[in-house]
Parts: C-alpha cells; structure tokens; sequence
C-alpha cells in the first residue's frame, strides 16, 4: 500500500518495502535489454557515421579510385557490421551475468561475464540514496539505484535496470530506519 507525500513521491508501507529484502538472488528487469541495445546502436550509428565520413575525406584526397574504396570500404563494412552485431548481441549476454541480492545486512550486486564483480555493500555504511532515470529509461520504466557509502573504494555504487518501482523500494528498503538509527 502506498500513501501520497508532499511533492508527490509515494511513501511505502513496510510489507512492500520488506519484500525487497528477501535475501534472494534477482535479476535486473528485462527491459534493459532494449535499453542497452538502443544505446548501442546509437553509439554504431554514430561511430559508423563519423568513420564513413573520413573515409570518404581520405579517399577524395588520395585520389578517387576503386583500388582505394575496396582497401578503405571492406574494412569499414566489416568493423561496422562487427560493432553493430555486438551493440545487439551483448546486451543479452550481459543481462545474464547480473543480478542482485538484499537482505537485511546488506546489498550485493554481481556483474560480468570475462571479469566478474562482486560487490558488496553492507546497510550500516550507506550514507544515501538517490533513484534516477534518464530519458530513455523513463520511457521504459526503468530506474538506476546509485548507493554512497563511507568510505573510499566503492564509495558510489550504481544498479541500473531496475524497474522504477523497485528501484524506489530497494532505496527506501536501505534508509535507515528509527530502530536502525544509531
């Protein structure tokens, strides 16, 4: 059950709050599927787009000619369509390989798929909590759940791809409460 702040922000009852903290690995939402393909695919766009463009300048000033548009052309197509398969593909993999776990000691995220990352974020060392969302991840639900900490080594700890909802309890779920407050 949620209640209406003021500014608009809804306030969580403790059974939704608590049922983050399930001590159960999750994975992200699926949705961040598409939201990684999209910007991937912006970036091959862009990238595809700047190196066609100094192809096509290094041709015109070597001299026009089909010898020089092969030896430039292949090697632009096949680094493209290589960017552009992997801008599509890896999301997915990715996706995979990460996930999270709350519980009432602490917040644990694991990534990777070569290099694996465990990190682990213990309640008592949380400072704040902020949930934000670009435009992208606004129009699909989404939300990151950045954690500072005391501390100097992973002082700032994000989890992208969440769902909003979710993301919004997991940092209410880590506020300190009144019988956490020391």
């Amino acid at each position: 059950m949620t209640a209406e702040m003021p500014g608009g922000q809804a306030a969580l009852s403790g059974a939704e709050t608590d049922a983050v903290a399930d001590g159960v690995d999750h994975r992200l939402d699926p949705r961040v599927i598409l939201f990684q393909r999209i910007g991937g695919w912006i970036f091959t766009a862009v990238l595809a787009g700047a190196s066609f463009l100094a192809l096509v300048v290094a041709w015109v000033v070597n001299g026009p000619t089909a010898a020089g548009l092969l030896a430039g052309g292949l090697p632009w197509t096949a680094g493209v369509a290589v960017l552009a398969w992997h801008a599509h593909r890896w999301p997915a993999i990715d996706y995979r390989h990460a996930s999270y776990r709350l519980d009432e000691q602490c917040l644990e995220i694991r990534r990777g798929v070569f290099w694996r990352t465990v990190v682990t974020v213990p309640r008592s060392r949380v400072q704040h909590t902020d949930v934000s969302q670009g435009p992208l991840e606004r129009r699909l639900g989404l939300g990151t759940l950045v954690v500072y900490t005391a501390g100097t080594d992973h002082a700032r700890v994000s989890l992208g791809g969440l769902e909003h909802a979710r993301a919004l309890r997991i940092r209410e779920q880590l506020l300190p409460r009144g019988d956490d407050a020391v």
